[in-house]
């Protein structure tokens, strides 16, 4: 059966990547180029052209995950092209993921756009500068939600290894994949008999475990500040995001850290 498919297997249109059948990543999305005004738009058409060819009697969707609430550029050049373009944030409040609710969303959209009988829908993937974190998080979310790959760690590093490994670190100072594992387990397990998207849940935080501590002051140590924030459990009707504790509020000497105290370095919060 895999000589078969090897057999007829057609390459996909230039500049764009293939994740899985009929789902496919624009390339700019793994550089860090800028194009101007009608470079972009001369690059865009180009690719449009072949996936006409390439997929005659298909329709197409785009998932762009973009910066600021402007409409994006991709939007009014595809739509140009009677293409429907769904545009999402690239991160949610500094950091490259996005509420359950708009993941479930974006999940449920592409299911339903790529099961509908008898049509050979593709999906497109894309991104604005900054964004393949969050875009690389979503595509294993959708190979897991639909059963396409096992293990979320597995999935989540094959898809990240499309990119230059140097991307994420030019794009993300802080390693995002421990937080993005934890949001792919809530997507892998939501047949479990738990409700999803998963209802808010009051958590309790007693202390962060640093295993690499941050040198400053000449290679002495740290002072870390420990911030939480979140939804307001108190607004029921408002979903912004506030700042719910700082371990600055607490009243007395911020400890000092250092590399021989310890080889794992517990921060106490004591209260959240």
């Amino acid at each position: 059966m895999a000589l078969f498919r090897r057999f007829f297997y057609r390459k996909p249109p230039d500049r764009l990547l293939e994740i899985s059948e009929r789902v496919y990543v624009f390339e700019c999305c793994f550089s860090t180029d800028v194009f101007d005004e009608h470079e972009y738009k001369a690059y865009m058409g180009n690719i449009v052209g072949q996936l006409q060819d390439f997929f005659p009697d298909a329709s197409f969707m785009v998932f762009n995950f973009r910066e600021g609430d402007k409409r994006s550029q991709i939007f009014d050049i595809l739509s140009e092209y009677d293409m429907t373009v769904l545009d999402y944030p690239r991160q949610y409040e500094n950091c490259p993921l996005l509420p359950l609710e708009m993941v479930h969303h974006f999940l449920r959209s592409s299911e339903s756009w790529l099961s509908l009988e008898g049509q050979q829908n593709v999906l497109l993937m894309h991104c604005e500068r900054g964004g393949w974190p969050v875009l690389a998080f979503m595509l294993a979310g959708l190979l897991l939600y639909r059963k396409q790959y096992n293990g979320e760690q597995k999935t989540l590093e094959m898809v990240y290894k499309q990119a230059p490994k140097e991307l994420l670190q030019l794009l993300s100072p802080l390693n995002p994949q421990p937080s993005q594992l934890r949001y792919l387990q809530y997507i892998s397990r939501r047949n479990l008999g738990s409700d999803w998207p998963p209802s808010d849940t009051p958590l309790i935080l007693d202390c962060l475990i640093l295993r690499v501590l941050p040198l400053f002051e000449g290679g002495k140590g740290c002072r870390p500040v420990v911030r939480v924030y979140g939804q307001d459990p108190s607004a029921k009707t408002n979903r912004s995001t506030r700042q719910l504790f700082s371990s600055l509020d607490i009243e007395k000497p911020i400890r000092h850290y250092s590399e021989v105290n310890a080889i794992f370095h517990h921060l106490w919060v004591e209260s959240v």
